[in-house]
């Protein structure tokens, strides 16, 4: 075995007002590279203390930075779109150096960041507010949106430069203050667009990084001075944070787990179903919260579907992905997810499942490798279907139609995505109507909306109202203010001005 050259360790900092921080903690986390288990940085767990001090500079430039001119944050945004593609290929590397996904999967994060830099570009038209002269007699209504204030976004370790893109843009051009809480397992991304934000031209204190484990969430989430909580990650922490933060007086939006379910009619494409359920199940390691984790196999369509299925994924060249171009499937984001994914293929076992294609023998070298997995005849009341996995572990239940198959995801305590491959229209239009998922996919493995849609998660994968993406995200980060104006006649002019004999009004 080769053992790869030592990569150097960096200390990571905290923005605050502008400036590049040293972490004021004694507790530290390591960042690994997972392709080649190594530790290639360290992040500050900051204390409460240094969250006072981010949340107290984000609120002093806030009030200036939400009086200035719309299209002025707007051009901000037309800057960092400027940057970002300059910048594209080094920050593709950079997501694949920390987080493991493959270059191509790391470039298409990147495109759908800066996709959402684009939404926020064309704010200044969709942030327009409501006139109505004349709502009672010499009365005139408007309703003018306001920002709410200083807004925190908490994200995942999955897409760390896509997440954090979902939300400080459109935040920051409605006239907010953020900050950014990225995991410690990938704070690199978060520091590079911190910095490409500076360089973009947002004022000191306008964006703010910090980094942390659940004392530096816990502050965030009580500071009186936060009014605004963004959050994506699991389905317990979700809760969790949105009990806590609206608990704390502040509007949240919390997006969490799923278990997203792909069904294949017995008329379906069978090539193109098993190379999307692939790309669904096996992208990005499978940590995705869109990632298809349950393939319902209508009739006929199981037993081709599973073999097709099994050829397919064995056949994916798994590997380290840092600098190689050629890898289908990278590593996960540590050696203890690994354990814990595969503990997922003894547990199915154990409740009467079939193992058919074990990822584990994929593994292998000093990376955090696990291979696609395949369980076939997956029941309702198997832990393999009930809980969220998080990689490339992909579960096939048997359905004898499509009743069946809906009926299948009715069970779910989840809501995100689910797709449906046939070729019949009655059968996607039923499935459309019916499944118990808030974003749908007609033989599209992954239905995972662009910038302009919101991501409409259901059930437990979303708690709160207004979700992220699209122009709810605009409601989100705004609040409105009504007013109504009646003016009258000063008592000294008089009706015979000729300013009011032509019928016109002074104000």
């Amino acid at each position: 075995m080769t053992t790869a050259p030592t990569e150097q360790i960096t200390d990571v900092s905290v923005l605050r007002a502008g400036r590049w921080e040293d972490g004021q903690t004694d507790r530290w986390a390591d960042v690994f590279n997972p392709s080649t288990g190594q530790v290639i940085a360290r992040v500050p767990l900051c204390t409460p203390a240094q969250v006072d001090a981010v949340v107290a500079a984000a609120a002093r430039a806030q009030t200036a930075w939400g009086n200035t001119s719309v299209v002025e944050r707007a051009r901000v945004m037309f800057r960092l779109r400027q940057l970002v593609e300059r910048d594209f290929e080094a920050l593709s590397r950079l997501i694949t150096r920390e987080h493991g996904k493959t270059l191509a999967e790391s470039r298409a994060e990147v495109q759908r960041g800066l996709e959402m830099v684009e939404f926020a570009c064309g704010i200044p038209s969709l942030i327009m507010g409501q006139t109505l002269a004349n709502i009672a007699t010499d009365v005139d209504a408007e309703a003018v949106k306001h920002p709410v204030g200083v807004c925190v976004g908490i994200t995942p370790y999955n897409f760390p430069h896509m997440v954090p893109m979902w939300m400080f843009p459109v935040a920051l051009v409605c006239g907010n203050a953020f900050i950014l809480k990225p995991s410690e397992k990938v704070p690199l991304s978060a520091v590079r667009l911190g910095e490409l934000v500076m360089e973009a031209g947002v004022p000191d204190g306008v964006f703010n990084v910090v980094h942390g484990d659940k004392a530096c969430v816990d502050a965030l989430l009580n500071h009186p001075q936060t009014s605004a909580v963004s959050f994506v990650g699991s389905t317990p922490v979700a809760q969790a944070i949105f009990e806590t933060a609206t608990g704390a007086g502040k509007r949240v939006q919390a997006a969490g787990g799923a278990k997203n379910h792909l069904i294949v009619m017995p008329d379906a494409d069978l090539d193109l179903a098993v190379k999307a359920l692939a790309a669904s199940a096996y992208g990005c390691g499978g940590q995705r919260c869109m990632a298809g984790s349950v393939a319902v196999a209508v009739g006929s369509a199981a037993d081709p579907l599973v073999s097709g299925l099994c050829d397919h994924a064995a056949g994916m060249k798994v590997g380290p992905t840092d600098g190689a171009e050629n890898v289908d499937m990278g590593p996960l984001i540590r050696r203890e997810h690994v354990h814990r994914v595969a503990g997922y293929l003894d547990v199915a076992g154990e409740d009467g499942a079939a193992v058919v294609l074990d990822g584990r023998q994929s593994s292998g070298g000093d990376g955090f490798l696990l291979g696609p997995c395949v369980v076939d005849r997956v029941e309702t009341n198997m832990r393999v279907w009930r809980e969220e996995i998080f990689g490339p572990v992909l579960s096939v239940v048997r359905a004898s139609g499509l009743d069946a198959a809906l009926a299948v995801g009715e069970q779910c305590d989840y809501g995100n995505g689910a797709s449906i491959f046939t070729r019949s229209g009655h059968a996607a239009r039923q499935f459309k109507q019916n499944f118990n998922a808030g974003m749908i996919g007609i033989n599209v493995g992954v239905p995972a909306p662009m910038a302009w849609f919101p991501f409409t998660g259901w059930n437990r994968s979303f708690f709160g109202d207004l979700h992220i993406q699209g122009t709810e995200s605009i409601a989100f980060y705004t609040r409105q203010k009504v007013t109504l104006t009646r003016w009258f006649r000063d008592a000294n002019e008089s009706a015979a001005d000729p300013v009011w004999a032509s019928g016109a009004k002074k104000s």
